[in-house]
């Protein structure tokens, strides 16, 4: 498996699209800390870094994952600012399969790691249901220690992580569908 040849055929289009993305990431994380919002202030420049990291490593500002990739990464910030509720809920699951899809894109684009198609769709899967999972047990221990009320109810609870198992399936799937093809070489074939 692997991202098809044709999706960074033209590097100049692809990291001029990705680069603005990069800025509206950037843009989010200013915006976020004025907002006193540390969480998702951290999670822009984490998917900013990602995202640079293959450019930075090559020395060679066109050399990026496919701009749609970046759009997912920026897709939750976008719905954190417009919605609210449930729906702020899921945009933080969607970050985190977004930030694995990210990586997985990038290990398979730029290293020598070949993921087969179900590993990288599991890689996804798991890595945003263990997030889950994790952020369930520190909302959990905050409420215990610190007397917060983040978990009102078991059923919350289990929505949550129903919600966050459905979005790594669907990033998973993401992945599959639309990556899915001949092995991928980077511009001039170059391995980071």
């Amino acid at each position: 498996m692997g991202i098809r040849a044709s999706m960074l055929s033209d590097g100049r289009e692809n990291a001029a699209v990705g680069w603005v993305l990069l800025g509206v990431l950037a843009l989010a994380a200013v915006g976020s800390l004025l907002d006193a919002d540390p969480l998702w202030a951290g999670f822009a420049l984490a998917a900013g870094a990602l995202a640079a990291l293959p450019a930075a490593f090559a020395r060679d500002p066109e050399v990026m994952v496919p701009w749609e990739v970046v759009a997912l990464a920026v897709l939750p910030v976008a719905l954190r600012a417009v919605a609210g509720g449930r729906v702020v809920q899921v945009a933080t699951y969607l970050a985190v399969a977004a930030l694995a899809l990210l990586v997985a894109v990038e290990l398979d684009a730029f290293t020598s790691v070949e993921m087969s198609a179900g590993f990288a769709v599991g890689f996804v899967v798991v890595t945003t249901m263990a997030t889950a999972g994790t952020w369930a047990v520190v909302q959990f221990a905050a409420d215990r220690l610190l007397g917060t009320a983040f978990l009102t109810t078991p059923d919350a609870l289990m929505w949550d992580l129903v919600f966050a198992s459905l979005t790594g399936v669907l990033a998973g799937g993401l992945f599959e569908a639309y990556f899915h093809g001949e092995p991928f070489r980077i511009r001039r074939g170059e391995r980071l």
